[in-house]
């Protein structure tokens, strides 16, 4: 996020509407949506969907999400514990087209998040471990809600190394719930066998993809969508 504001000579700690902020809604000049049906949107990827600065548009994005119950809206968070205060007044025990995946990095966020992400009425429910920095147990928190974990590592010229042990441990613990895994990708700096690789951005997703390690059980909602 911080690099790539510093590309567009941005200021990545100013929140601020872009210029896709109503995309979902818009329309086309014969009156139908610009964006198709069955397609999963995915929100604040630079940011937090539920970041305080943003609490002024957050009614805004909420009534655009109820309007595209066709399309599948896909939430990523490590502020979770504003969940409650931050959901609509009709939210109830979830809405059918939202996904909110919990970010988890360590042991300690594993286990300041994890509680409050169990009790909270959400439909569907992911963890995403991305940056991963340390081995990490779930087991005590992984339940039948959870659809998906998502593991990756940290990219960058000053990345963090991710542990390929680290990542079949989760595997591992999904394995045991029957939890959908994605091992999404190594990192700058993954190790394997005890020694340390360096891979190049570009080739961070594939090489993760050659692992084949992934497993599926539940299918997670937004991944029977298009996405955009």
């Amino acid at each position: 996020m911080f690099r790539g504001d510093e590309r567009f000579d941005r200021d990545a700690n100013t929140v601020r509407k872009t210029l896709a902020f109503n995309l979902p809604i818009q329309k086309k000049k014969d009156g139908t949506y610009k964006v198709k049906s069955n397609t999963t949107l995915f929100t604040c990827l630079t940011s937090d969907f539920f970041i305080e600065e943003a609490d002024e548009w957050r009614d805004e994005v909420w009534r655009m999400i109820k309007e595209r119950s066709d399309c599948h809206f896909f939430i990523i968070t490590k502020r979770i514990n504003r969940f409650m205060q931050c959901i609509p007044s009709d939210w109830e025990d979830g809405y059918d087209n939202v996904s909110i995946a919990c970010t988890i990095e360590d042991q300690i966020q594993a286990n300041l998040r994890f509680p409050l992400f169990n009790q909270y009425p959400i439909k569907h429910k992911l963890i995403i471990c991305e940056p991963i920095l340390e081995r990490i147990d779930l087991s005590k928190y992984l339940n039948d809600s959870i659809e998906e974990i998502i593991v990756g590592g940290e990219s960058g010229p000053n990345a963090r190394e991710c542990n390929y042990d680290w990542v079949l441990d989760l595997k591992s613990q999904a394995n045991s719930f029957k939890i959908d895994f994605t091992f999404k990708q190594t990192g700058a700096n993954f190790v394997k066998n005890n020694k340390i690789f360096k891979i190049e951005r570009k080739d961070q997703i594939n090489q993760a993809k050659k692992a084949n390690i992934n497993h599926t059980y539940k299918d997670a909602a937004y991944r029977n969508k298009e996405t955009l």
